[in-house]
């Protein structure tokens, strides 16, 4: 049986990973590659339902401890539930975002301690920590057009400054790993961007 591999998508809203995801997807299961597509929030049954929560606009009170919590408890059933047992199985699981979201977004855009983030996730997380992480930068300005063009949810609403918090953190947890992330210029075409994606995950796994 083929190796398990996780590989993870980050980045501000509007970033394009959704498309990314599915073209590369589409790539490995081209070459014979099992592949499961996921995402956080919402990649379990559980999950979509702490989803709704998270995103609707009409909770725009939510007390930031209580964000990360749901997050985390999203994350919980996603790890058990979806993504060790898909790698057990010698598949390849691509996840829209992971725990270095909630890094980025509650820890660099809400500024709550990092302490309390990593000390709540690491029993969502069991250990579990991506292979390779792609992180798509594209500016604020930019993501958000893109994001809100038909409506925006609960994060999305957050202010530019906001937004911008969230991106220098993306950068920050990069730049500190550079084993793990490849950071990729999101503003290219999406062939471009596929190209640069397929030669960093053919580097890890035989085709």
């Amino acid at each position: 049986m083929k190796k398990g591999l996780f590989i993870t998508f980050e980045g501000i809203e509007g970033s394009g990973k959704s498309t990314q995801i599915i073209q590369l997807a589409d790539y490995l299961k081209m070459k014979g590659r099992g592949v499961v597509v996921t995402r956080e929030p919402g990649g379990t049954l559980i999950g979509s339902a702490i989803r709704k929560i998270l995103l609707d606009p009409k909770f725009s009170k939510m007390d930031y401890h209580a964000e990360v919590l749901l997050y985390a408890a999203d994350r919980a059933q996603h790890v058990a539930e979806v993504v060790e047992p898909a790698l057990k199985n010698g598949d390849i699981v691509i996840s829209d975002r992971y725990i270095d979201s909630s890094v980025a977004y509650q820890h660099y855009g809400r500024s709550l301690p990092l302490d309390f983030i990593l000390d709540v996730n690491k029993y969502a997380i069991q250990g579990l920590k991506p292979d390779l992480t792609f992180l798509l930068a594209v500016p604020v300005a930019l993501g958000l057009k893109r994001a809100t063009q038909v409506a925006a949810d609960r994060i999305e609403q957050e202010s530019v400054e906001f937004h911008e918090r969230v991106e220098a953190g993306f950068q920050e947890l990069a730049a500190s790993e550079p084993a793990r992330w490849r950071t990729i210029d999101g503003t290219r075409s999406i062939d471009e961007v596929h190209k640069e994606i397929i030669k960093a995950v053919g580097m890890l796994i035989k085709m």
